[in-house]
């Protein structure tokens, strides 16, 4: 019981430092759309990708103990399915679908973390539902099951951009687990371009899992190796990595009874690979242990990305203090300048010769100020557009790029400063951003080192 409620408390404290510290320097320079806090502050989701006819339905249907999703050799279903647990009925009630909701109401209630989805237009809107059931596989978890991935379709046919919102789901995801089956062994389209860009970038390595399924449909363990061989070389292709991440065989025994291949002695094999099963679905139960360290990475993670952020910001506001103050200067001499070019035309000029020289200096002077109302008024405008325009095609000289990780959370920040800059014209207050990066660099160094130490004392052996 101690344990639970400091683990809660932990949870709650990191949701209050993203929301009270974080969200809102987030929000005002365009880092986040939504509160930051949105993504993390619902139960831990396992997201099951996969080409279709992979198995992914057959799967989830294994591990819940109910036919939920609809199966079947062609692509069957067309939706994003989040399924979740129903906490409003008793433990000991029969599991069955016990409520729908249409993606509308998904992406309009507060509870549920999916507001930033509603950017993917009204079409993804209705190819997105929610499913409740009573299934205490799902009593800490949800999974969210997706349409299979095809090679023909194209981006605009589906509606929606299929990719953008797969890496928004992995984003939030404690888990990723992507199928493949012995047929189509990574060499789908769309498998490649989330291998490849989406999961890259949206989540981490070690939240991915990969899953060769259905290989009861092999002929043979020869038939077996030569699958797991060719996925395995098209992984390499893929992800463009020379160690290959550990792959899980795995299979349905439902489905091997009905094609009647449970009692073929060329699959006594899958005798031996039972484990695997049990152990991939031991991987997803984990999925709510790894949640604090996976929140604990979300705040590192996002207050290295919006220190550097506004790092970028405070270089070249810097920068352009330092150009107007030049450029206030430069407008000065030239003033300063035709001034005295003025006087000495008076001064020289047959006509104007006996003038007072009092209005002689008057009228230079106001040659002079002429000339730096019109050098603030027009022309300081026109260079520091052209400044700004430099530095928008210059941002990597805003900050230092000495090592791959400040590259990496340079390249997640970059294009959110241009837009930031261009739509601002770089005007916003030094004073403020300086005191922001102060707060959030804090955050980031100390507030995550105490969370890790807390999650290292979680770690230890339970208080008895």
């Amino acid at each position: 019981m101690y344990r639970d409620n400091y683990i809660n408390a932990l949870r709650i404290e990191m949701l209050e430092m993203v929301s009270e510290q974080l969200t809102p320097v987030a929000i005002r320079y365009g880092y986040s759309e939504v509160p930051l806090e949105t993504n993390i502050k619902w139960r831990p989701q396992v997201l099951v990708l996969g080409n279709y006819s992979s198995g992914k339905s057959t799967l989830i249907n294994e591990f819940l103990g109910l036919d939920v999703q609809d199966t079947g050799q062609a692509p069957t279903d067309d939706s994003f399915t989040i399924i979740t647990h129903d906490e409003d009925e008793p433990e000991d009630a029969e599991i069955r679908v016990t409520d729908q909701r249409d993606g509308k109401f998904l992406l309009n209630d507060p509870e549920y973390p999916f507001e930033t989805l509603k950017k993917h237009g009204q079409r993804f809107a209705s190819h997105f539902k929610l499913k409740k059931v009573n299934s205490p596989f799902l009593k800490n978890l949800a999974i969210i099951d997706t349409p299979g991935m095809l090679d023909s379709i194209t981006e605009r046919d589906r509606g929606y951009n299929y990719q953008d919102v797969i890496g928004d789901l992995a984003q939030i995801a404690d888990l990723v687990i992507v199928l493949f089956d012995p047929h189509k062994a990574g060499t789908v389209r769309e498998a490649h371009t989330s291998l490849r860009d989406t999961l890259p970038a949206k989540t981490f390595e070690d939240r991915v899992l990969y899953v060769l399924n259905r290989i009861d449909e092999c002929a043979s363990m020869t038939d077996l190796l030569r699958v797991y061989g060719t996925l395995c070389w098209n992984l390499s292709q893929i992800t463009g990595r020379k160690d290959i991440p550990m792959i899980h065989l795995t299979y349905s025994p439902m489905a091997a009874q009905k094609i009647s291949r449970a009692d073929d002695p060329q699959t006594a094999y899958l005798d031996y690979l039972e484990n695997q099963r049990e152990e991939l679905k031991k991987a997803v139960l984990q999925a709510p242990c790894h949640r604090l360290d996976n929140l604990a990475t979300f705040v590192e993670t996002h207050g290295e990305r919006i220190c550097h952020f506004l790092e970028g910001m405070i270089s070249y506001r810097k920068k352009a203090r330092s150009f107007r103050i030049k450029s206030f200067f430069g407008g000065l001499l030239t003033s300063t300048i035709g001034a005295a070019a003025g006087w000495l035309g008076l001064m020289t000029r047959p006509t104007l010769s006996d003038m007072d020289p009092v209005l002689q200096m008057t009228g230079a002077g106001i040659i002079g100020v002429l000339l730096l109302i019109l050098w603030l008024t027009v022309l300081n405008k026109y260079l520091y557009s052209r400044f700004l325009k430099k530095w928008l095609r210059r941002l990597d000289g805003l900050t230092p790029l000495p090592t791959q990780t400040r590259r990496d959370s340079w390249a997640s920040v970059r294009d959110l400063l241009y837009v930031n800059l261009k739509n601002s014209q770089g005007h916003f207050s030094l004073s403020q951003v300086t005191a922001e990066y102060a707060t959030v660099s804090q955050i980031h160094e100390r507030g995550s080192r105490e969370i890790r130490e807390a999650l290292k004392e979680l770690a230890g052996p339970p208080a008895r």
